[in-house]
């Protein structure tokens, strides 16, 4: 599996390439700006794109914005997003046009080597992936403008849970209760937030970002 890395600190990037080639990706490239990236990603056609979202010459958002750019010209590119801090507007840039294969990590998550190697498979195999604490932080803001619609404390860690793209067997073994219980708890959620029901990792991804977006 081809990946294009993109990450301006060396040290950070050097430790990223060795730690996916010893899980068995080939990196197409590792570079440290939008620029070389903008043409990585148009030239050698990745199977996944591991992007920081502050990188040179700008340090705004270029890496994310240059995967967006690529997803536009080469729909469903994965792209996993690696940010310092959660950054709500980034989230749901990323998550927009609905295609899937997108993940959205913080830079500590690469430390919990198992998880940010799940994360990267998952997204290259078209799936979503959202930090945990993304999802916690996004949550916990829109309750703060809005109370959440009468979920219950064992609803929101199912949508929590649901958020980072788990399934309903990984959210049973996680909070170590039934799948049946899960898909209980799921059918209400979405119910209580007028959302359509959906078994799809990426539809049900979107269903939670759709609700913090609701006024």
């Amino acid at each position: 599996m081809r990946v294009v890395l993109a990450e301006d600190l060396f040290l950070l990037r050097d430790g990223l390439v060795r730690m996916l080639e010893a899980h068995g990706f080939e990196i197409a490239a590792a570079v440290d700006n939008g620029p070389e990236l903008a043409r990585a990603l148009e030239e050698l056609q990745p199977d996944v794109a591991v992007v920081d979202v502050r990188l040179p010459p700008s340090f705004s958002d270029e890496g994310l914005q240059c995967a967006l750019e690529a997803r536009s010209k080469r729909p469903g590119l994965p792209v996993l997003v690696l940010s310092q801090h959660v950054e709500q507007l980034y989230a749901r840039e990323l998550l927009a046009d609905g295609n899937g294969g997108v993940g959205y990590l913080l830079k500590d998550r690469v430390f919990e080597v198992e998880q940010f190697i799940d994360g990267v498979r998952r997204v290259a195999a078209g799936g979503t992936t959202m930090d945990p604490q993304v999802i916690h932080q996004l949550l916990s803001r829109r309750a703060q403008d809005r109370p959440m619609v009468n979920l219950t404390g064992r609803e929101k860690e199912v949508m929590e849970l649901m958020a980072q793209g788990r399934s309903n067997a990984a959210i049973a073994q996680h909070l170590f209760i039934t799948e049946r219980a899960v898909a209980k708890h799921t059918s209400n959620i979405f119910g209580k937030l007028q959302l359509p029901p959906s078994d799809d990792d990426n539809r049900r991804v979107l269903a939670v970002l759709a609700y913090l977006d609701q006024d």
